[in-house]
């Protein structure tokens, strides 16, 4: 395992941060850390990290313990916090390698690492003129300079704009291939085009860890619309099996909705075929990451 994290705790004060949570992530998996503010995804993100000592329980990241073995354990991730820490004075290339001496790694990863971020452009400028999210890049560059097994990233995304989301999503889903990622955000998208595998976690405590598409598809509700080619009674429309609710959105068109375990759909087609009806449109309508965190948190 990349990551293993067995009933760890954290509290502020009376506040419980983080109470007894436990999972695992697997070498090679991209998984979000999904959660409302407050709900402990920094705190555990800092554990992981060595910033931070847990009340209780233990993990372990690449095989050694947060607690007992932090220098291996911060020589074997890369780390982007969510307030990216820079040296604004410093040049792109004059900040990576003040880096790679104290990781001790060769200066031709420099190079290759501002190639992995598309930095070259901006490679020659200081920080501090530099946009957001190239800031976001050198952040990035940084964490992957000593060649990590694990990348922790702390709300990678914040604050960019439309276009430098999809350049940081297109980065880490490209270093991505071959390390564990592990990342926290608020925007879904991001989620659902990049990880593997979501983790939600809510007051301090895991409240769903699955397969993205398993989450979204976890329940069996089936909401489907349809358009046959002639108007039909409700009490017609009703005489479907699974069906729970159903409404007439516009004309010859019904939003249905269904809770089965299989497709409801060919079972439309066959009522419409049984009632003398075709079906001009026939659309089910999925859930969103965005609408299962908001009925898993609310």
């Amino acid at each position: 395992m990349s990551i293993e994290v067995n009933n760890i705790s954290k509290s502020y004060g009376t506040q419980k941060a983080l109470n007894e949570i436990s999972f695992s992530i697997q070498k090679g998996e991209i998984v979000g850390f999904l959660g409302p503010n407050g709900a402990g995804k920094s705190t555990l993100m800092k554990i992981l990290t060595t910033y931070l000592l847990a009340d209780g329980g233990s993990a372990l990241v690449n095989g050694h313990d947060v607690m007992t073995n932090a220098k291996a354990v911060q020589l074997s991730i890369g780390y982007l916090p969510e307030h990216n820490p820079l040296y604004l004075d410093l040049y792109v290339r004059e900040y990576l390698a003040f880096n790679a001496d104290f990781y001790k790694v060769a200066t031709s990863r420099i190079e290759e690492v501002i190639q992995l971020t598309g930095l070259s452009p901006e490679s020659h400028k200081k920080i501090s003129q530099l946009s957001k999210g190239y800031r976001q890049r050198v952040g990035l560059a940084n964490a992957l300079l000593h060649n990590p097994d694990v990348l922790i990233l702390d709300e990678p995304t914040t604050g960019l704009d439309p276009n430098q989301l999809m350049e940081i999503r297109n980065v880490i889903k490209n270093v991505g291939k071959d390390k564990t990622v592990f990342l926290s955000t608020h925007i879904m998208q991001e989620v659902e085009a990049i990880c593997d595998r979501v983790i939600i976690i809510d007051k301090g405590q895991i409240v769903a860890d699955k397969k993205l598409d398993k989450l979204i598809s976890a329940d069996a509700e089936q909401v489907i619309e349809v358009e046959f080619d002639y108007k039909i009674e409700e009490q017609v429309i009703a005489k479907l099996e699974n069906l729970t609710s159903y409404k007439n959105t516009h004309d010859m068109t019904w939003e249905l909705t269904f809770i089965a375990d299989k497709d409801m759909r060919p079972a439309i087609f066959d009522f419409a075929n049984e009632n003398g009806l075709k079906t001009l449109q026939l659309n089910q309508k999925n859930k969103n990451l965005e609408a299962v965190f908001r009925e898993i948190t609310k």
